[in-house]
């Protein structure tokens, strides 16, 4: 790709940033919630592409500076410092335009989204239920790393520890973007607590990551729904049991079923009900985009089949191998406490030289 395509492609983008500035100004835009709100994340989506664009345009400048230098300098001692911060800067200049390319690929606009975080139990019986505990542990230790909240909505335990199914909101900057990757099963391999003769089994629980749906996303009529309420069950004192807080949302065109169980007004359980299932219904669209990138880019490693093996955790060897990018870590215990950054930022870099290859820039 040519410098000078690049330079075309941030004016564009910095004219865009300047105008979305103005919008946010004017005098009228507040009336319009919906409007206020997209311009609002758009123009904070851009900014980081300015800020490179203003740091290459800067390093530029340096760039033709030093070359004057050398071109007119006859002191020598001035034209070995302007050479060294030639080479520097020319090396700098390299490093900026690669991450430029990647600020320039179009963004999915759900990555700035919250998510919903889904781990249920697969194959393997109470063992399954037990990993499936273990990788809440592990995702919920991440969140706290990031700074993000969460928050369960359902949750059915597991008859030897763990659970069968939890469900959580994931709320913060970019959740959706960075826990996408995280679609799909995972395999466990180790001795499990039951097994008395020391037997190595593999198990495998599933994990189904949603970019939440905002209201203005999708509209549902409230004559499509058909609420139920009942008992909440499990951990929750005295109300447990007693008085119908749980609500269960049935979605009668599509059949979509969601419920919510973990408050205990059920007011609020109603309110938390309603968001996932606008979530839920807002992905069936989704999915559909998914799997249109997914045709084009065969080993895509964010999205596509949900039902695909993604990673093992191996407890003998102390490894965990990313099947997706052949990514293997000797660091087990590390990454089951919450360590799992430096896959995701090799699955970030694996999916944007993927896209590169199908930008213009190639």
């Amino acid at each position: 790709m040519s410098r000078n395509l690049i330079m075309d492609k941030l004016e564009g983008v910095k004219m865009r940033f300047e105008e979305v500035g103005r919008l946010l100004n004017e005098p009228g835009v507040m009336n319009d919630m919906k409007k206020y709100i997209h311009l609002n994340k758009e123009y904070k989506e851009l900014n980081p592409v300015i800020d490179a664009y203003m740091d290459y345009k800067n390093t530029l400048s340096n760039i033709d500076s030093a070359k004057e230098i050398l071109a007119d300098e006859k002191e020598e001692e001035m034209r070995e410092m302007a050479k060294a911060e030639l080479d520097e800067l020319t090396g700098k200049v390299g490093g900026l335009e690669e991450k430029l390319k990647v600020l320039l690929l179009p963004a999915d606009p759900q990555d700035t989204k919250n998510a919903i975080l889904e781990i249920r139990a697969g194959t393997g019986g109470d063992e399954a239920s037990i990993f499936a505990g273990d990788l809440f542990r592990m995702y919920t230790k991440f969140c706290e790393q990031k700074g993000w909240k969460t928050e369960i909505t359902n949750v059915a335990e597991g008859t030897a520890g763990g659970y069968k199914e939890i469900i959580l909101d994931v709320r913060g900057d970019g959740v959706y973007g960075i826990l996408k990757y995280e679609s799909g099963v995972h395999r466990v391999q180790r001795v499990p607590q039951t097994e008395t003769q020391g037997r190595i089994h593999t198990s495998a629980a599933t994990v189904v990551v949603l970019p939440e749906a905002e209201e203005f996303d999708i509209e549902m009529k409230q004559e499509d729904i058909r609420i139920d309420r009942f008992c909440s069950s499990g951990p929750g004192g005295q109300s447990v049991n007693t008085t119908y807080s749980a609500v269960r949302l049935t979605h009668v065109p599509t059949g979509v079923v969601v419920s919510c169980q973990d408050q205990k007004s059920q007011i609020k359980n109603l309110e938390k009900a309603m968001s996932e299932l606008r979530t839920r219904l807002y992905n069936i669209e989704y999915q559909k985009y998914l799997d249109g990138i997914s045709s084009q880019r065969k080993t895509m490693v964010s999205t596509g089949d949900r039902s695909a093996k993604i990673r093992t955790y191996n407890y003998p060897q102390g490894r965990v191998t990313d099947h997706r990018i052949n990514l293997t870590i000797y660091n087990l215990p590390s990454v089951l406490d919450g360590n799992i950054h430096e896959i995701i930022s090799q699955l970030q870099m694996a999916e944007n030289a993927e896209r590169l290859k199908v930008s213009s820039f190639t």
